[in-house]
């Protein structure tokens, strides 16, 4: 009797595990959609969301947080790692107003850029113009210089770039 009881305790528990870790990835899912894997992501570009104009550059201010890190661009109100727009033609520097911070940008076999990795840091800005539109997904790892194994945070963000300027 006891060993019965004992065996229902313990499928319950399992149970109910299954049932959490389940909810947890269900959850978990529907905060992962990417406005690159919608059927029209260039529909979300407005005023609010792009940055930087033909006369203007898109400055993007790379930081190291307290768990990760940031990308956020140039646009009044603009949260960090939420998608941005730029039109073809744009100037994209991607700088650290942190200081002693350097930054990593791998946009995988696809950049809109025309070149492989960006490495720069606060005190080495990188520009380069956007010549490919396109929906394109990129990581970031920043880094506080001199810091040890694990200080250094990551993130993945979006950047739309439309054609035409």
């Amino acid at each position: 009797m006891k060993s019965q009881r004992g065996f229902a305790m313990w499928l319950g528990l399992i149970l109910l595990m299954l049932v959490l870790l389940g909810t947890y990835m269900t959850a978990r899912g529907k905060d992962d959609k990417y406005v690159c894997s919608e059927s029209d992501p260039q529909g979300m570009c407005n005023a609010s969301t792009t940055c930087g104009s033909a006369s203007a550059p898109c400055v993007v201010d790379i930081k190291r947080t307290a768990n990760a890190a940031s990308v956020t661009p140039s646009i009044p109100g603009a949260k960090d790692n939420a998608p941005f727009c730029v039109k073809v033609g744009t100037k994209v520097s991607f700088k650290s107003e942190s200081k002693n911070v350097g930054f990593v940008l791998d946009f995988g076999a696809s950049s809109p850029f025309g070149q492989g990795t960006i490495i720069g840091g606060s005190d080495r800005p990188i520009t380069t113009v956007a010549n490919k539109p396109g929906c394109f997904k990129f990581s970031t790892g920043a880094c506080v210089s001199g810091a040890i194994y694990g200080m250094c945070g990551e993130t993945s963000s979006e950047m739309i770039v439309t054609g035409g300027s």
